[in-house]
């Protein structure tokens, strides 16, 4: 695997805690980066986005009416993971809404978000905020959200369940997450008063809350007029798929053991982004929007993703061995990734995954 993957969005891009000076610089620039990727490519076209949601939709109905008229458990567990597959890319199109390159119109990109999110119980604004803060803060240790190492003394005072979740869990942690964070974070996504918020953001919390309670209350309501088999067959099993998926990708873009970490001192917006890895998901890749392609895209949010690979193919030459990309097979990725990724070293500003198996 080539490594060394950094992640920069071109908004509310933070400054350093240290000067210039005392940073060990990369040997190009973000405006160097942006310069080299095609004009074109930062141009969000509305008919093509909501050409990807229209077909996800129009997929997700057309496997619910295949499963009811089959209504077999020969087939329910087929339609399980091609519906949680689906499930995500309809996430992956809220994904675009909430980083404003669905569309220029930010009501668009809302209405599309909740309409994508709220059906697979993601609350879209609380989502969408915590996200922007991993985006700020992606291989920053000290401020980075979801996905992030903790040091091996953490790890080794970590409490039992705690570890359980993080380390043998992990591909089911999402819905946890959105309600307390990862370890060391304090808050929810559904509470307007959650650190992850600023007082602006109140009502757009609210609203992502009141829809998401709306959804959970037509899944009761469902269940108690045609009982919980009705809930497994066409919601929970679907639904678990999507979460693996969520987290899988979370978990393989950004733990290798050979991706750089960084503290406060080294970390500078453009470091952070490229620690990152672009993944090969084969015939899945189309399906999931090209999420795969994960560098570009942490670099620059507002690149819709059916741009990403051209984008990504414009800033490899600049990039050199910046840039990160792995064939490895994904079951071999998170099998090494699983054994070797569980904390990084208490000291230095430049750090990268351990074990204590290594």
């Amino acid at each position: 695997m080539t490594s060394s993957t950094v992640r920069t969005d071109n908004t509310d891009i933070p400054s350093s805690n240290s000067s210039s000076s005392e940073i060990t610089k990369l040997p190009f620039t973000l405006g160097e980066v942006k310069a080299a990727i095609p004009a074109e490519c930062f141009q969000p076209q509305v008919w093509k986005s909501l050409l990807f949601f229209f077909r996800d939709i129009s997929i997700i109905a057309g496997l619910y009416a295949l499963a009811y008229s089959l209504d077999s458990w020969l087939f329910f567990p087929i339609f399980w993971v091609m519906q949680g597959t689906m499930f995500w890319a309809l996430f992956v199109v809220g994904h675009d809404c909430g980083h404003q390159s669905f569309s220029k119109q930010k009501w668009l990109n809302d209405l599309i978000g909740h309409l994508s999110h709220t059906p697979i119980l993601v609350p879209y604004h609380g989502w969408r905020i915590s996200h922007r803060t991993h985006h700020k803060n992606t291989g920053s240790i000290e401020n980075d959200e979801s996905r992030y190492p903790v040091s091996e003394a953490e790890y080794d005072e970590m409490p039992f369940l705690q570890r359980i979740g993080r380390h043998y869990l992990f591909l089911l942690a999402y819905p946890v997450y959105l309600f307390q964070r990862s370890p060391g974070k304090t808050g929810s996504h559904f509470s307007p008063n959650s650190p992850l918020f600023k007082p602006s953001e109140k009502w757009d919390v609210i609203t992502s809350t009141v829809l998401w309670s709306a959804m959970v209350g037509l899944l009761a309501l469902g269940t108690y007029e045609w009982g919980f088999m009705w809930f497994l067959k066409y919601y929970a099993g679907p639904y678990i798929v999507f979460v693996i998926w969520l987290d899988l990708v979370t978990f393989l873009h950004h733990t290798e053991p050979d991706i750089p970490w960084y503290r406060d001192g080294e970390w500078t917006f453009l470091k952070g982004a490229l620690s990152s890895v672009d993944r090969d998901y084969g015939f899945i890749s189309h399906i999931h929007h090209d999420i795969g392609t994960h560098v570009a895209h942490h670099i620059f949010l507002n690149i819709p993703h059916y741009n990403l690979k051209k984008a990504t193919e414009a800033i490899k030459p600049l990039l050199g061995e910046y840039y990160h990309k792995t064939e490895e097979p994904i079951y071999i990725s998170l099998w090494n990734s699983y054994k070797k990724c569980h904390f990084v070293p208490n000291e230095g500003k430049v750090v990268y995954y351990t074990s204590h198996n290594q």
